[in-house]
């Protein structure tokens, strides 16, 4: 009879133990709501802070425009730690900036009525751009450690708008990856003023990484080659080019893929 009992408590203890566990939230950054008074919205900002940030030390800042939670901002998160891990990148205070409007915050205004049709909200850029300049920026250098590196990561309308701040406030980011611009907007006004626009700037130490998929539509495809032609000739000597025709990516594949490939200039394998 001992023995039997014995047998059952070992069984119900076996049993107990195999059904306990210890749960915890997994935490990769924090979420803060900052009031805009430039936009007179609330924007929602997803922040991660390397695993080892020091308050002591200054860190570059990745800021990431479709930054939301089931955009772009965890999966480029994870980019960036794997080149910390392999590639000897630094580590960086990442910002996304979640969307509320993106084709009202990424556009400049046009005239056409076909794009006021199919964009009823449209042609707000420059206040979205001055609320990164005034609000954003300012807020992430009061309550960070920061240095002057910024990036700003742009697709489609994403790199419409970090063209735009390229060409009339280059000034914002040192480096910029504009991966697949929507250049076509208002009938490639923005690409047609590229060159004189340039023209006005000071040769500055600046980044500048230009990438579209060879299997996106041919005229993404060709105004992004242009852009690249007119930085390349614009006789900016401190300002270092890359730009990158990915053969196998389209529209909805290129981002992941082109922002490695930007990174891996950057930061090349040490082997």
């Amino acid at each position: 009879m001992l023995r039997i009992l014995g047998f059952l408590f070992l069984l119900l203890f076996t049993a107990f133990n195999a059904q306990t566990s210890i749960s915890e939230d997994l935490i990769i950054g924090k979420k803060i709501t900052l009031d805009s008074k430039i936009l007179n919205e609330k924007r929602t900002l997803n922040i991660y802070l390397p695993q080892t940030y020091d308050k002591t030390k200054s860190y570059p800042v990745i800021y990431i425009l479709d930054g939301s939670m089931n955009e772009d901002f965890l999966h480029l998160v994870g980019l960036q730690q794997f080149f910390s891990m392999q590639f000897k990148m630094p580590d960086f205070i990442i910002v996304g900036i979640a969307n509320v409007d993106r084709k009202r915050d990424f556009t400049f205004h046009t005239d056409l009525k076909d794009l006021q049709k199919d964009y009823p909200t449209t042609g707000h850029s420059d206040k979205f751009i001055e609320f990164v300049e005034k609000e954003l920026q300012p807020f992430i250098n009061k309550n960070y450690k920061t240095d002057k590196t910024k990036y700003i990561i742009g697709q489609s309308l994403g790199g419409l708008l970090a063209t735009e701040i390229l060409l009339n406030k280059p000034e914002l980011f040192t480096h910029y990856f504009i991966i697949s611009p929507s250049l076509w907007w208002d009938d490639e006004s923005l690409l047609n003023k590229a060159n004189s626009l340039l023209s006005s700037q000071k040769d500055e130490e600046r980044f500048v990484y230009v990438s579209v998929g060879k299997n996106e539509h041919k005229t993404m495809v060709k105004d992004a080659d242009s852009l690249f032609q007119v930085l390349k000739n614009s006789g900016k000597k401190k300002l270092k080019l890359e730009y990158n025709l990915m053969q196998d990516d389209n529209h909805a594949t290129i981002l992941h893929r082109s922002v490695y490939e930007g990174f891996l200039k950057l930061y090349p394998s040490s082997d």
